[in-house]
């Protein structure tokens, strides 16, 4: 939670689908990868929604409309309406209504998405910066981003028009690899701007700024809700600034070695290989540092230039058992600067 040190994760008694009244799901590295549904998740979310669990996809990717994104998660055979799609798009877009009046012109370099969430909050959209937009946004625009149109963006930042961004990620996950995010093409007209005095910054609103947190409670009116992500910078941060639970899981970006380093803002209260953890109790690594942390049948503990796991069980439990391990020796830090190579090749990680 937010103000907080974890220094383990946390322990469910029940499965998580049954403590949490609203799943806040992260689409690109836990729903599906370059398209294609991750391993287990639809079954998964099937099951979740089964038991009470409401679902709702909350996603950086600010290229398509929630319609767009709904009919994809269909096809995938999980059915979803275009309200359950909570976009950065939407986030940013309401940044900018809430800052300029109705029918204020806006330079938008993004997809399809981004523009229908601004026509949404009654903004006109526009293409050239000699058009004197009152505000510039970027939003990812997948493969088809043409290079004139950052131009654009770069000039009207450059006159000094207010700058805006719906998220920072500066990667996305792709089908052959990592392939560069908005935040990529935020940086390319931050470098063509640098020479301004006072170089503008641009408000950014998706994960794990406050903006998209709020964005996902108003439209969702969760009252329990848990985070579900891949990324410990987007996903779990943003968990932490709202200060609600936070679920990770291992299809995406993030590996083990990078979840032990991870700093206290990025340490989720729980930790599945995949979204079957929803479906799992989630026992709480229990010990201290000297006798170590137990977790089923492993017990993890920092020695003196490594991690140590000792013992057999399941994965997902020595995994707990190397964070209670490696959080604790790091404190408020990030990393405990222990090697945990040996100990994670014992899980296969």
């Amino acid at each position: 939670m937010a103000g907080t040190v974890r220094t383990s994760p946390s322990g469910s008694g029940g499965a998580l689908r049954e403590e949490y009244d609203t799943a806040l799901l992260d689409l690109d590295g836990v729903v599906y990868v370059a398209g294609d549904a991750v391993p287990h998740a639809v079954r998964s979310l099937e099951e979740a929604r089964d038991a009470g669990m409401r679902l709702a996809y909350v996603t950086n990717n600010a290229s398509r409309t929630p319609e767009a994104v709904a009919r994809h998660l269909g096809e995938l055979g999980l059915p979803a309406e275009a309200e359950d799609v909570i976009t950065s798009a939407q986030a940013v877009a309401r940044l900018i209504a809430e800052r300029f009046p109705r029918g204020s012109r806006v330079l938008a370099v993004g997809g399809d998405g981004l523009r229908e969430a601004l026509r949404e909050q009654g903004m006109s959209v526009v293409d050239s910066a000699d058009d004197e937009p009152a505000a510039v946004v970027q939003g990812y625009g997948g493969p088809r981003l043409q290079w004139g149109r950052l131009g654009e963006a770069a000039i009207a930042v450059g006159r000094g028009v207010a700058w805006f961004a719906a998220n920072g990620d500066v990667t996305v996950p792709g089908e052959r690899g990592v392939l560069p995010g908005n935040g990529a093409a935020v940086e390319v007209v931050r470098m063509a701007t640098r020479w301004m005095r006072d170089a503008p910054e641009p408000q950014i609103a998706g994960k794990p700024r406050p903006p998209m947190h709020r964005e996902t409670i108003l439209r969702t009116g969760a009252r329990r809700p848990l985070v579900v992500g891949d990324r410990l910078d987007t996903d779990i941060e943003g968990a932490h600034v709202g200060g609600v639970d936070s679920l990770l899981v291992m299809t995406g970006v993030t590996d083990a070695a990078q979840l032990l380093a991870a700093r206290p803002e990025h340490r989720p209260a729980y930790v599945a290989l995949d979204l079957r953890g929803l479906a799992q109790p989630h026992p709480e690594p229990s010990g201290d540092a000297e006798a170590g942390f137990g977790c089923g049948g492993w017990t993890a503990r920092a020695g003196t230039d490594a991690l140590v796991l000792e013992g057999e069980g399941e994965v997902p439990d020595g995994l707990r058992a190397l964070c209670a391990a490696a959080w604790t020796a790091a404190g408020d830090r990030g990393g405990c600067g222990l090697d945990a190579g040996k100990a994670l090749a014992r899980l296969g990680l």
